[in-house]
């Protein structure tokens, strides 16, 4: 663990930067998959749902039974970090790299265009031998070469950048009976789009049942705007709560229940098993106004903890991870590519040089020893250049360095309400009596 002179001499060097990566050009070498079959593998991403949107992370009205579920019978990664806005996330997700070393650091303006020289998740399992898909939103470019079907995924259903009024959005779409691209060419389909993502993730799964497929299912919801039918309102009506607030919580429980129409045609299909399911968000709860957070200072677009620690539930019955349980170690999304290729025993690319770390050792029943590490994340959307120690954050396992000024350290003071130090130099940060 890195004391706090350490912590703070590394940071003052850093800038708004990469410091501190996992293992850079890393091969993987997993053991076999049970049966010989090398694991089916669906990553689930919700937009701008915060970790403390979820009935199992002691929220008082949202309903989730389903997300519940997931919880009680995955590996829980409870100190789980990405970036505090969604396109740097994605990208981040994707090429297992921290997004500013790629480029992507904003949601706009091209900033959010994943560059056609890095390798996606998809180009990884697909070069495996996977049947790959994608199913919601991209938003790393909408138009060729940058669409996800460029980019490793045989079939994209959805849509390209952020969504509704976005210029590449569909005129009209208003999250019911929308018009998607499906492979390069609109088409339009009945119902609620999260039902629509869902049913083409199945419909794409029961296609290619005979070979393993890898499917990313990011939905555009709760993001903002709110648009529900009334009857899904209907039981947090009476709990006095902002009409926004109901329709925020309403959209979140409708992934809810699309999450549980998913898991039984799994096992239906006889897929449940061997099949790696992980469910995470893209950054802090986009609902801002007195909203329950566990107990997390801010929300999405912040630097602190509210604003990139996010749920990730890792399930795998035929996996071997022991019981469900919490892993409260310092890990982030750029770590799930190389997660993922350990898992299922997929061949990587030396050149990929990867920020992120295989969780491997910390999913095994009797974990490895794990050294720490640091990062930087910053959230500078307005800003055409990024301006140093602006809007930053750095992290270990147990500091949070906020803009350069303000130390915390995160194990003894979760909610970061009493900071350590509160002076800058000219150099960066200098340890200061403690405030």
């Amino acid at each position: 663990m890195l004391s706090r002179r350490n912590f703070l001499r590394i940071s003052s060097l850093a800038g708004i930067g990469f410091l501190a990566g996992g293992s850079l050009g890393w091969t993987a070498s997993g053991a076999e998959s049970p049966g010989g079959k090398r694991p089916n593998v669906i990553l689930m991403m919700t937009d701008d749902q915060g970790y403390g949107d979820l009935g199992c992370h002691g929220n008082p009205v949202l309903k989730t039974p389903q997300l519940d579920r997931l919880f009680a019978e995955s590996v829980r990664f409870t100190n789980f970090h990405v970036n505090p806005f969604c396109a740097p996330t994605r990208a981040s997700l994707m090429v297992g790299k921290v997004s500013d070393r790629i480029g992507v650091r904003r949601t706009l303006n091209m900033r959010n265009y994943l560059p056609t020289s890095e390798k996606t998740m998809a180009d990884v399992f697909k070069a495996n031998g996977y049947r790959t898909g994608l199913f919601g939103k991209w938003h790393l470019g909408h138009n060729y070469p940058y669409r996800p079907i460029d980019r490793g995924f045989d079939e994209w259903f959805g849509i390209g950048d952020c969504g509704l009024a976005a210029t590449s959005d569909y005129w009209g779409n208003d999250r019911f009976g929308d018009h998607y691209q499906h492979n390069g060419r609109w088409e339009w389909a009945e119902g609620f789009n999260t039902d629509v993502f869902f049913d083409r993730a199945m419909r794409f799964i029961q296609n290619n049942r005979s070979q393993s497929f890898f499917v990313y299912l990011p939905t555009n919801v709760p993001h903002f705007p709110w648009n529900v039918r009334p009857e899904w309102r209907e039981p947090y009506c009476d709990r006095d709560l902002p009409a926004e607030l109901e329709n925020f919580y309403a959209s979140i429980e409708r992934v809810d229940k699309n999450l549980g129409r998913l898991r039984r045609f799994l096992r239906e299909e006889g897929l449940g098993d061997n099949t790696i399911l992980i469910f995470l968000t893209d950054n802090g709860t986009g609902y801002n106004k007195n909203i329950y957070n566990a107990a997390m200072r801010q929300f999405k677009g912040s630097v602190y903890e509210g604003g990139h620690r996010v749920p990730c539930f890792i399930h795998w019955p035929a996996g071997s991870l022991g019981e469900p349980r919490d892993i409260d170690t310092l890990t982030a999304h750029f770590d799930l590519l190389p997660t993922l290729a350990e898992l299922c025993s997929l061949d990587m690319p030396a050149v990929l040089e990867l920020d992120g770390r295989s969780l491997v050792p910390l999913l095994k029943p009797s974990a490895s020893r794990w050294e720490d590490r640091a990062w930087v994340l910053h959230s500078q959307n307005g800003n055409e250049t990024p301006q140093k120690w602006t809007s930053s954050v750095v992290l270990t396992g147990r500091w949070r360095l906020i803009n350069g000024r303000e130390l915390y350290d995160i194990q003894a003071d979760p909610s970061q309400k009493k900071r350590c130090f509160s002076r800058l130099s000219r150099r960066g940060p200098a340890i200061a009596t403690r405030v």
